[in-house]
């Protein structure tokens, strides 16, 4: 029998983000990681699943290698006892871990999947989650990007790539929701 309650996967919510920040990348939705912790609390709360996943960097130079202190998770996410931590190595939660296998062992049908960076992890494990059929929700406030220039030089701010991402992905792959949309459902919903 499907849980009736979602899961709650939180991508990437590392130091090397703040790290990027304080070398001068900009980014959007400075409030993202108070979103986080908002659904971090809602979820504990109603005692709904809860998946953290981390990125191990595997270039030399990646601030996301475990001996690099951008390999840490930023206080506001971290987890707490008995709450699994997925460890990545590219940009899907899915592959080379085992979260479909938990997910599909406790019979979750629902997630909702939120952190960093919107265009990048987030987008590749929630079009992924999508195709294998999970119902599938993005929080728009609980994520981030950052400006990039594209290949051909143009400049792109985080506020652009983030709603073209969220535009990509809205009905075919998951639904684009806020953080309040969750939390009242949550409320709503029987265990």
């Amino acid at each position: 029998m499907p849980s009736p309650l979602p899961a709650l996967i939180i991508v990437d919510v590392q130091r090397a983000f703040d790290e990027w920040e304080a070398a001068g990348k900009r980014r959007n939705n400075p409030d993202a990681v108070a979103r986080i912790a908002d659904l971090l609390k809602a979820f504990r709360t109603r005692g709904a699943p809860i998946f953290h996943v981390r990125h191990e960097g595997t270039k030399p130079n990646s601030t996301f290698l475990p001996s690099c202190s951008g390999y840490a998770v930023k206080d506001e996410a971290r987890e707490q006892p008995g709450e699994p931590v997925i460890v990545k190595r590219v940009n899907s939660a899915f592959i080379g871990t085992d979260l479909e296998q938990r997910l599909r062992a406790r019979n979750i049908t629902a997630l909702v999947i939120c952190g960093a960076t919107t265009n990048h992890c987030v987008e590749t494990t929630t079009r992924m989650a999508g195709n294998l059929g999970f119902d599938t929700s993005l929080v728009r406030d609980a994520s981030w990007t950052f400006d990039r220039i594209g290949p051909d030089g143009d400049k792109h701010s985080a506020e652009e790539i983030h709603a073209m991402t969220l535009s990509n992905l809205d009905g075919e792959f998951a639904r684009i929701v806020t953080t309040d949309d969750v939390v009242a459902s949550l409320k709503s919903m029987r265990q």
